[in-house]
């Protein structure tokens, strides 16, 4: 009994890293418009074609000591973030629903969240080919698998995209100038699809103070210089992340009491 007990926390923690292997393929070839599956994984620097016992997550990178085999280019820590924090949040999650359709479906969300966030603060943008499918993919596994009603899942797709748009445009027209992206739009959408309409003001509160928390820390640094953009896509894929962990508790506490 105890050998199982550790060993599906362990499983599920290696699926993690393995898809996270996956995330980072994604992450660098989706923003390019390259296919995800051909040509195989390379290194970026050389061109040559990544073995597989270079392509174990998490092990390969500390083996090679953060350097490809062939070039000896360093490999961008970014990597092993991806896939750790994956495996965490695969196994965090497996904590939360056990080896279950819950846990397939909230671990897929929080994945396609990463590949948002790592895009987003490379790029500034948010990828549709992410957003818009997972609009109505999300939703039917909110309603499918996590037990919301037709009306969470719609309404929270209304009201997450609307809400964000209504917000894009008044700051377009008080400061003639575009403020937040439709990928943003986007993205509130498919969470509001995902985790329906009631967890949409957690998901804006605690985005928009992670959002201040890191503006404030980033213009300190920079001497007041307010020109630096930062992306709200990691913040609203960060507090979405969190509604899975803590949203009940905080409903129970801000909304039903």
């Amino acid at each position: 009994m105890c050998a199982v007990t550790f060993l599906f926390p362990v499983l599920a923690f290696v699926f993690g890293a393995v898809v996270g292997s996956f995330l980072n393929v994604c992450i660098h070839r989706l923003p390019l418009g390259q296919s995800i599956v051909r040509p195989r994984s390379h290194c970026p620097a050389c061109l040559k074609n990544i073995a597989p016992y270079d392509n174990i997550p998490l092990v390969s990178y500390l083996l090679l000591r953060g350097r490809c085999r062939h070039c000896k280019t360093a490999i961008s820590p970014v990597y092993p973030a991806v896939e750790l924090l994956t495996a965490v949040l695969s196994l965090v999650l497996f904590r939360k629903y056990g080896f279950s359709l819950p846990w397939l479906a909230s671990f897929t969300f929080s994945a396609a969240l990463v590949v948002v966030t790592f895009v987003d603060l490379e790029h500034q943008i948010i990828p549709d080919v992410i957003s818009l499918p997972g609009i109505p993919l999300f939703a039917a596994a909110g309603m499918g698998i996590m037990g919301l009603s037709v009306w969470d899942s719609l309404l929270g797709i209304l009201l997450g995209g609307g809400v964000l748009w209504a917000v894009a445009a008044g700051y377009e027209f008080l400061k003639k100038q575009e403020g937040m992206g439709g990928g943003d739009i986007k993205l509130l959408a498919m969470i509001g699809g995902f985790l329906g309409w009631q967890s949409l003001l957690f998901v804006i509160l605690a985005s928009s103070l992670l959002g201040a928390v890191v503006g404030i820390s980033v213009i300190l640094y920079k001497k007041g210089d307010l020109k630096y953009a930062i992306p709200f896509g990691p913040f609203l894929s960060a507090a979405a992340v969190l509604y899975l962990f803590y949203g009940e508790a905080f409903m129970r506490v801000f909304i039903y009491r």
